[in-house]
């Protein structure tokens, strides 16, 4: 009688043992292993080669799943929107795996609740920060009314449902990774990062489940994405859902004269930055043209004064005089409304906070002093924030209606994410986000780069 093929699990990878010679070209990423004369794969394997053993009906004994069925019932229902069960439908119809598209404030938390209590599988959660897991162990402790588990931030406690930041699956998946049927990757666009996708890789969990607002990436890392979690399979975008599920919105951009000194500034450094790169053959459109620019200019004192002149040169066009006055004007104009303020940089964030003497909030800023902050803007104590990147995702401020964008990357993410901040639906919200671009700078073709995203389609453009 012919030995059954035998899967196990083993620090994030699957051990094979009596593979039959005609199914080893057929299995993705299977490796002969000298050291223990057997064969592995990485463990997000599983499902394909259980799968494949099913369709020709292999017979294997299967020691690596360490999940069963878990009843979770949820303790209160809402109706969901027809696009959120739209989504559903569409994941479900993608083999219960890929990932969702979804501006923020669109509820991607409720239809993954909605995904686990209709799975009914033990459930890991990864997200990026610590903020987002304790967001969303309050959700699922809501929802379902159970035992939530969290792995970070000084937590190890799991359970059958579980919330864990990216950085700490990394660590802990090859030794649980077995446990957890359905995997569900918050802002998974974090996931394809060079230590981050072996969240992913180390875990056996056949369905899985990615939300973002955009999964693009720049170094195009989403086709390593979707080969993770399974192809994009839905997607709602920002104006389909403007005024229905979220707050009608506009974007107004601002284009800003420097005054006459500081231009003159801008275009000495500009200059001094833009001969370095000419006489040391540097190309930053490039691959690697900000990598090269960093190790050249270190080399001599005329590469250290170019990157200073590229410091300078930025700086000026990110908070520039007449910049911080248009602040100060908008911040006059929304009287009464809540303000989020935005920045490239904690130097410009804390410039504008000394300024105008408002409250600034930055990844320095400590935990308690963090969650003051947010407090006192939800109830109305603070009635502008200002921070740099810090806010640009996972945090709820559904009472901000105004968005100041002093200055910030060519990222349609993080226009996205910073729109997304001022589009939860609240009753008579009309939302509006202002960028301030400094004409004839740098600036003027980030702003080009980030409005070839649709969310501009319905954007105004104003100079000044």
């Amino acid at each position: 009688m012919e030995t059954p093929l035998h899967i196990a699990f083993d620090k994030g990878t699957l051990i094979l043992q009596h593979v039959p010679k005609a199914l080893q070209p057929h299995l993705a990423e299977l490796r002969w292993d000298e050291r223990t004369l057997t064969y592995r794969a990485p463990a997000y394997r599983y499902r394909q080669i259980v799968s494949h053993l099913l369709a020709h009906n292999i017979p294997y004994q299967d020691n690596a799943r360490q999940f069963t069925i878990e009843p979770f019932v949820l303790q209160k229902t809402l109706p969901p929107y027809p696009y959120q069960t739209e989504a559903i439908d569409a994941w479900h119809a993608n083999g219960k795996r890929g990932v969702m598209s979804l501006p923020t404030g669109a509820g991607k938390t409720f239809i993954a609740v909605m995904l686990i209590a209709d799975m009914q599988r033990p459930t890991l959660v990864h997200v990026p920060t610590i903020a987002l897991m304790h967001q969303w162990y309050t959700v699922l402790r809501e929802y379902f009314g159970t035992e939530v588990g969290l792995y970070g931030g000084g937590y190890h406690e799991l359970a059958s449902l579980t919330v864990t930041t990216y950085q700490s699956a990394v660590m802990h998946a090859p030794y649980y990774g077995n446990r957890f049927g359905l995997a569900i990757f918050d802002e998974c666009h974090h996931l394809p990062g060079q230590q981050y996708q072996y969240a992913a890789i180390s875990s056996i969990a056949p369905f899985r489940l990615g939300l973002t607002a955009t999964p693009e990436r720049t170094d195009g890392g989403e086709t390593r994405l979707y080969s993770l979690v399974g192809e994009c399979c839905y997607e709602a975008k920002v104006q389909e859902l403007s005024g229905k599920t979220l707050s009608p919105y506009r974007v107004v951009t601002i284009a800003i004269e420097m005054e006459d000194t500081e231009r003159v500034r801008y275009e000495e450094a500009r200059c001094t930055y833009l001969d370095f790169l000419k006489k040391a053959h540097i190309n930053m459109g490039a691959g690697r043209g900000w990598q090269t620019f960093l190790w050249k200019s270190s080399q001599t004192a005329e590469g250290r004064e170019a990157f200073k002149a590229y410091l300078t040169q930025k700086q000026l066009s990110f908070a520039s005089t007449t910049k911080q006055e248009w602040v100060w004007k908008l911040i006059q104009r929304h009287r009464g409304d809540r303000i989020l303020i935005f920045t490239q940089d904690n130097t410009t964030a804390y410039q504008l906070g000394g300024r105008f003497f408002l409250p600034v909030l930055t990844h320095q800023t400590k935990l308690k002093e963090r969650n003051a902050f947010l407090e006192n803007f939800r109830d109305g104590t603070y009635a502008i924030l200002v921070t740099s990147k810090v806010l640009n995702e996972g945090v709820d401020v559904p009472e901000a209606n105004v968005a100041i964008i002093v200055s910030g990357s060519g990222s349609v993410r993080e226009h996205v994410q910073r729109l997304g901040r001022i589009l939860r639906k609240r009753e008579g919200k009309q939302a509006v986000l202002y960028e301030l671009i400094s004409k004839q700078t740098g600036e003027h073709f980030v702003n080009k780069r980030r409005r070839q995203h649709h969310a501009y389609e319905s954007s105004d453009s104003v100079s000044h």
